[in-house]
């Protein structure tokens, strides 16, 4: 007979898990590993609320396992290292993101891209090599092989920066890696939520000219005023899209909602490229044509390699480029939910598991 959730490891562990698609959390008994010869073990100070999160709590991507404690934005403080932990100390401020294994030998993993191997494990809501579901971070501790650990850069904000390990490497690897990260070229960003509003930060630190394209003229002067970007398209308005015809080098679309990417592809100048970081539950429809016409490439991008992960957290603290957020109480968690739903949130939550988790 299999084990329950609380006896299957020797550690106990709190937190809150939603058990089913009502995506209603309550408090959750539970258990983690031991620390291995190469694993970490944190205290978790404080994690993001990721629309991931909302997504799997109701199983909308069709493959959550319940009950289900979420949460990939995970930061904390080192309590124990394994015997064979080479990069961590006890007392160092450390971070785990989206995935917290891979098989470490094939092409991607020996080419620092982990987050692309076919075994990749995610934090939450996935089985570890031991056979156990994995349990994210809305609780009060972690363990986690240290490959997947990211060191927190001394005098950088935990609780601020910690939708970082999300929200930030997923706008951060496709600018990079699409090479929208030139001085001087005008990228767009498509979405002004969890993601867009980091993107427009790393386009500018990078020394673009962003534009965000958004359904709503009320982001504008939140856009330009706060974060510094250079323009603003409503993509609902004909002439003011017509008008930006052919004058961006690249767009990171965010948007997870359903919508039409053929407006936003004119937008490119010949040979533009556009990345979706955000996904839509349906089916986007694609026209060939306007590709076709002016070589232009549609691709797609998902987090980033754990080397990659460590730079982009570096980048950020030597730019201080954080995340705007709203600290919450992990009690407050559905009403989060609630209001992620409707997009109320400027623009990520972080709950304060230090603070407000009760270990009873």
């Amino acid at each position: 007979m299999a084990k329950s959730p609380e006896t299957e490891h020797p550690l106990k562990a709190v937190g809150w898990a939603t058990k089913d698609t009502s995506g209603v959390f309550s408090p959750f008994k539970f258990s983690r590993r031991a620390t291995g010869e190469h694993d970490v073990q944190f205290k978790v100070l404080y994690c993001g609320v990721c629309h991931s999160d909302l997504h799997m709590a109701k199983n909308e991507w069709g493959f959550t396992q319940y009950p289900l404690v979420p949460g990939h934005e995970i930061v904390g403080e080192v309590t124990e290292v394994g015997s064979k932990v080479e990069k961590f100390k006890v007392g160092d401020k450390v971070g785990v993101g989206c995935m917290v294994g891979s098989c470490r030998e094939c092409d991607q993993c020996t080419n620092d891209l982990e987050n692309y191997c076919s075994k990749m494990i995610l934090t939450y809501s996935a089985v570890y090599v031991d056979g156990t579901i994995t349990y994210g971070g809305y609780s009060n501790l972690m363990v986690a092989d240290e490959h997947f650990v990211v060191l927190w850069p001394e005098n950088f904000p935990l609780d601020i920066g910690a939708p970082l390990l999300c929200a930030g490497i997923t706008t951060y690897s496709p600018l990079r890696y699409f090479g929208l990260d030139k001085p001087g070229m005008s990228i767009g960003v498509v979405g002004l939520g969890g993601l867009g509003h980091v993107a427009v930060k790393f386009a500018k630190a990078f020394g673009t000219k962003v534009t965000v394209i958004s359904t709503s003229i009320n982001k504008k002067e939140e856009a330009i005023e706060k974060l510094g970007a250079d323009s603003f398209l409503v993509s609902r308005d004909p002439e003011e899209m017509k008008a930006a015809t052919g004058t961006l080098d690249g767009i990171i679309d965010t948007v997870s909602a359903h919508h039409p990417i053929l407006p936003l592809i004119s937008l490119l100048k010949p040979h533009g490229k556009m990345v979706l970081v955000g996904a839509p539950e349906k089916p986007l429809e694609l026209p060939a044509f306007p590709l076709i016409s002016s070589k232009k490439l549609l691709a797609g991008s998902g987090i980033g390699g754990m080397k990659e992960t460590q730079e982009m957290i570096d980048f950020a603290a030597k730019h201080n480029i954080l995340p705007d957020v709203e600290i919450i109480p992990i009690d407050y968690i559905n009403t989060a939910m609630d209001r992620l739903v409707k997009s109320d949130v400027k623009y990520r939550f972080v709950i304060d598991i230090a603070k407000s988790l009760k270990l009873e």
